[in-house]
C-alpha cells in the first residue's frame, strides 16, 4: 500500500459541521443532521450517482436477456404506480384527519361560545391545541428527529447527492404523517405540502430499496433497484407526487420536482413523475366523489383547499397592471425579510434545541400557548357586522366552515376577524381567495390577520414537529394581497379575491423563488386561467426583487443545517483556481493485489469512501493508475474472505465466489460497517487481487483544470469522487481526489484567505466556522 497526496486520515470524510453555527451554536441532535437548526454533528455520506463499471458491473449487462431489460423497465413504472397510490391515499387521509380533527375542536368551541360559555370555550380551545402539539413534538423528538421541519431541505439535498442518515426510514415515515397531522390540527401556522413531498420522497425510496430492511419490512419482489441513481429517479417522483397530493395539482407537482428538487433531470424521468402525478390526481379525484356522499365527517364538500375564485366575466386592463406591480415589489421585499427573520429565529431556536429534548418540547409548548391565546383573542378586538342581506351561504356561519363566524356576535351579526382566525389554515385561505366578498372585511381586520400570520408562521416554523411553509406563506401573502385590494378597490376592476392570489403569489415568489411551478400550482388552485398573464408578472418581479436581497428560503435553511449542496453554476472566483490547489494530503492508495492486513488498517483508520488502485510497472517506469475501487466493495471482499495466500491475479476465480448481486447498493445507510468483520492474523497477511472489483475508467481531470470547470463537471455527472492526474508524467500516477469537500466555500476561503472579498469577510464574522469543515466522499 501506497500514501500520497490528499486527504487526512484524522479527519473522516463522512463527518461534517453546521454552516450555521460556530462554537457556540453547536447543533445537537444525536441522530442526523435533521430538519430543524439544531441537530448534532454526525455522518453525512455522498450519493454514489456514477455507475462503477467494474467487471461484475459489465459481466451482469452482458448476460442480460431481453427479458430481463423488460423487467426493469416495467418496474421502474410499476413502481411510480405505487408511488401515485400510496401518496395519493395519504394526501387525502391527511386532509380528512386534519379536517375532523381541528373540525371538532373548533365545533365543541362554537357551542360553548353559543351559550356565553366563553371561558370554558377558551379552556377547550387551549387545551386542544396544547395536548396536540405535546404529542406531535414528543413523538417527533423521540422517534425520529429527521422528521422535524418541512423536509423538503433534506430532500432536496439528497437529489442533489447528499444522504443525511435517517432521512428516509420508516419511522420518519410514520412519524412525518401521524407529527404533520397532529400539529396543523393544533392551530399552530403551519402546512402540510412540505411535510407530504418528505412523505413522498420516503414512500419513494423505502419502495425502491424494497423496504426497511432496519425493521424486517421487506419485500423481495421490489428488491430490484441496486444503485442510487435509480432510487434517486424515484425520490424525485416522490417529491413531485407530495406537492400533487397536498394542493391537488399534478401538473404543478411535476414542475415543482423539476424547477426546486433535482439536480439532475431527463426525458424518461419527466415522463415517469408525470404518470405518478397523473394517478395522484385520479385517486384523490375518486376519493373526494366519495365524501361528496357526506361519509368524510366534516371533511365536507371542501378539502385539499381547492379556492374557488373563478369568474367568466373577469377582465382588467393597462390601468389595472400599475398597483399590481406594485403588489410584487412590495411582496417581494415582504419576501426576503421573511426569509432574513426566519433564519434569525431558527439561530435563536438551535439555542434551546441543543439543552436537550426537554426543552425542545417545551418550546413547542410555548408556542401554542402563545397562538390559542392569540387566535382566541384577537377576534374580541373587531367589531361584529350585520349579516349581508344577500350573502351566498348561511350567515352567521354555526357549526361549520365558512365565510361569517358568530364568534361571540348577537344574532343576525358575524366576526369578520374570526372568520379568518378562528378556522383551519385552508378554510382562512379559502375565505380570502372567495369572490363577491369585497364588502366582507374590515381594513382594520385583514391588517391585523397579516401581521399575526407572519409572524406567526414565522415562530411555529422552528419548533420540532413537522411542519411546512407552503400554506403559512400563502396565508399571509393573501391577507397581504386582499389588503392591497381594500386599499386600492376604488381604482381597479379587479376584486379583493383576486388580489389575494396575487398576493399570495408574490410572497411565495419573495419566499421561495420559483416561477414556473409556482405559476401553475397557483392556477390550479384558483381553477382560473384567466390569471395567467398577470400571476405571471407578480412572480417575475417579487422574485427579481427578493433575489436583491438574499436566497431561496431551502437554500438558506439548507445552509443552515450544514448540507453541502453544490449549485449549478460556478462562482466567479473558482476561475482563479485549478482543481490542485484545493486538493489536500495524504492520499490512500492501494496496489492491484494487496495485503489484507493494509486494508483493514486503512478502511478502520480513515472514513474515505473511495481509494485510487494503481500497478507498479518496472523501473524506470512510474506506477500506472488502474481505477477506483470503493470501500463498500472492499469491505464485501473482506466479509466474504475472498483471500489468496500468494500475490497473484484471481480475476477467474473471483467470478466463481461472487455475482453482482454482492455488490448491489442495498439502501439508504444501510452498509456493512468494518468493525464487524473479525479476522485471524493468519488471514491479515493474506493478498486480496482488486483488479476486477475495482472501477477502470472513473472520471479524472489534470491538475491544471479550472475548479470551475471540475465543479460543472462532478455536479452534471453526479459524483462523488474526480480523481486529478498529473499533467506530466511522474512518479505518482495520480494527484489526488476532489469530492464535495473539496468545492466548498469555507474549504477553499480557508485554503487561500486572499480570495475572500470584504463581503466574505463580514459573512465569516458573523457566521463562524468550526476548524473541522465538511469532509465527505
Amino acid at each position: 500500500m501506497s500514501s500520497n497526496g490528499i486527504h487526512n486520515g484524522e479527519d473522516p470524510e463522512s463527518i461534517t459541521a453546521p454552516l450555521l453555527s460556530g462554537r457556540r451554536f453547536a447543533l445537537n441532535n444525536h441522530t442526523s443532521q435533521v430538519a430543524l437548526v439544531g441537530a448534532n454533528v454526525s455522518p453525512i455520506e455522498s450519493l454514489d450517482y456514477e455507475i462503477l463499471e467494474n467487471e461484475f458491473f459489465k459481466q451482469d449487462w452482458r448476460s442480460r436477456e431481453t427479458v430481463h431489460v423488460f423487467q426493469y423497465i416495467f418496474m421502474k413504472w410499476f413502481t411510480c404506480f405505487l408511488v401515485g397510490i400510496i401518496v395519493g391515499m395519504i394526501g387525502f387521509c391527511n386532509n380528512l384527519a386534519v379536517e375532523n380533527i381541528a373540525g371538532v375542536k373548533f365545533v365543541i368551541t362554537s357551542n360553548m361560545m353559543l351559550e356565553q360559555r366563553f371561558w370554558m370555550a377558551f379552556v377547550v380551545f387551549f387545551s386542544y391545541n396544547l395536548a396536540l402539539t405535546v404529542f406531535a413534538s414528543t413523538i417527533t423528538s423521540l422517534v425520529a428527529p429527521a422528521a422535524a421541519g418541512s423536509g423538503i431541505p433534506e430532500v432536496k439535498a439528497y437529489l442533489n447527492g447528499v444522504d443525511a442518515p435517517g432521512i428516509f426510514s420508516i419511522r420518519t415515515l410514520i412519524v412525518k404523517i401521524v407529527g404533520s397531522i397532529t400539529a396543523v390540527s393544533s392551530s399552530l401556522l403551519i402546512g402540510k405540502a412540505g411535510p407530504m413531498v418528505h412523505t413522498g420522497a420516503c414512500v419513494a425510496s423505502l419502495l425502491g430499496q424494497g423496504g426497511s430492511k432496519k425493521h424486517g419490512l421487506t419485500w423481495k419482489w421490489l428488491r430490484y433497484f441496486k444503485n442510487d441513481r435509480d432510487r434517486r429517479d424515484l425520490v424525485t417522483c416522490g417529491s413531485a407526487a407530495g406537492i400533487a397530493a397536498s394542493f391537488r395539482s399534478p401538473v404543478g407537482g411535476l414542475l415543482f420536482a423539476l424547477e426546486e428538487m433535482a439536480s439532475w433531470w431527463r426525458g424518461a424521468l419527466l415522463w415517469r413523475a408525470f404518470f405518478t402525478t397523473a394517478v395522484i390526481a385520479i385517486v384523490l379525484r375518486a376519493w373526494i366523489d366519495f365524501c361528496l356522499s357526506g361519509k368524510c365527517g366534516l371533511f365536507g364538500t371542501g378539502g385539499l383547499i381547492m379556492f374557488d375564485v373563478y369568474s367568466s366575466n373577469m377582465s382588467y386592463h393597462l390601468t389595472d397592471v400599475p398597483p399590481v406591480l406594485l403588489l410584487a415589489f412590495v411582496g417581494g421585499i415582504l419576501g426576503s425579510f421573511y426569509n432574513y427573520l426566519l433564519t434569525k429565529v431558527l439561530r435563536i431556536y438551535n439555542l434551546i434545541h441543543e439543552k436537550g429534548i426537554f426543552y425542545k418540547v417545551l418550546l413547542a409548548c410555548s408556542i401554542s400557548i402563545f397562538t390559542s391565546c392569540l387566535l382566541f383573542g384577537l377576534p374580541w378586538l373587531a367589531s361584529c357586522r350585520p349579516c349581508p342581506p344577500d350573502a351566498s351561504e348561511a350567515c352567521p356561519t354555526i357549526g361549520r366552515s365558512g365565510n361569517y363566524k358568530k364568534f361571540q356576535c348577537p344574532p343576525g351579526h358575524y366576526n369578520d376577524l374570526a372568520s379568518l382566525i378562528f378556522n383551519t389554515n385552508d378554510d382562512a385561505i379559502r375565505n380570502l381567495f372567495s369572490k363577491d366578498t369585497d364588502t366582507e372585511f374590515q381594513y382594520s381586520s385583514v391588517l391585523i390577520f397579516l401581521i399575526s400570520c407572519f409572524f406567526l408562521s414565522i415562530f411555529s416554523y422552528g419548533v420540532v414537529v413537522p411542519a411546512g411553509l407552503f400554506v403559512p406563506v400563502i396565508v399571509t401573502g393573501a391577507s397581504y394581497g386582499r389588503f392591497v385590494g381594500m386599499l386600492v378597490g376604488s381604482y381597479t376592476d379587479l376584486n379583493h379575491g383576486l388580489y389575494a392570489v396575487l398576493g399570495a403569489a408574490s410572497l411565495l415568489g419573495g419566499t421561495m423563488r420559483m416561477t414556473v411551478s409556482l405559476c401553475v400550482i397557483i392556477l390550479e388552485l384558483t381553477n382560473n386561467l384567466l390569471l395567467l398573464p398577470l400571476i405571471m408578472i407578480v412572480l417575475l418581479v417579487s422574485k427579481t426583487t427578493a433575489d436583491a436581497f438574499n436566497g431561496n428560503i431551502y437554500n438558506l435553511i439548507m445552509k443552515a443545517k450544514g448540507l453541502p449542496y453544490l449549485k449549478g453554476h460556478a462562482e466567479p472566483y473558482l476561475r482563479q483556481l485549478t482543481v490542485s490547489d484545493v486538493v489536500t494530503g495524504p492520499l490512500q492508495l492501494f496496489n492491484g493485489i494487496e495485503k489484507v492486513g493494509n486494508i483493514v488498517h486503512v478502511l478502520r483508520t480513515t472514513g474515505h469512501n473511495g481509494f485510487p488502485v494503481i500497478d507498479e510497472s518496472p523501473p524506470p517506469e512510474p506506477p500506472v493508475l488502474f481505477g477506483l475501487v470503493l470501500r463498500a466493495h472492499l469491505i464485501e471482499l473482506l466479509k466474504k474472505k475472498s483471500f489468496v495466500s500468494t500475490p497473484v491475479r484471481t480475476t477467474t476465480d473471483a467470478f466463481r465466489q461472487f455475482s453482482s448481486e454482492d455488490f448491489a447498493k442495498r439502501g439508504s445507510g444501510n452498509g456493512d460497517k468494518i468493525e464487524d468483520i473479525e479476522l485471524t492474523e493468519e488471514e491479515m497477511e493474506m493478498y486480496i487481487d482488486l483488479h476486477p472489483f475495482t472501477n477502470a475508467s472513473p472520471y479524472t481531470v489534470v491538475e491544471t483544470m479550472s475548479l470551475a470547470k471540475a465543479l460543472i463537471l462532478f455536479r452534471q455527472v453526479g459524483l462523488r469522487h474526480l480523481l486529478v492526474i498529473p499533467k506530466m508524467s511522474c512518479r505518482s500516477p495520480i494527484v489526488g481526489i476532489l469530492t464535495r469537500h473539496d468545492f466548498m466555500p469555507e474549504h477553499i476561503f480557508r485554503l487561500h484567505p486572499t480570495l475572500v472579498s470584504s463581503r466574505w469577510k463580514r459573512l465569516r464574522l458573523r457566521l463562524p466556522v468550526r476548524e473541522k469543515s465538511f469532509r465527505l466522499s
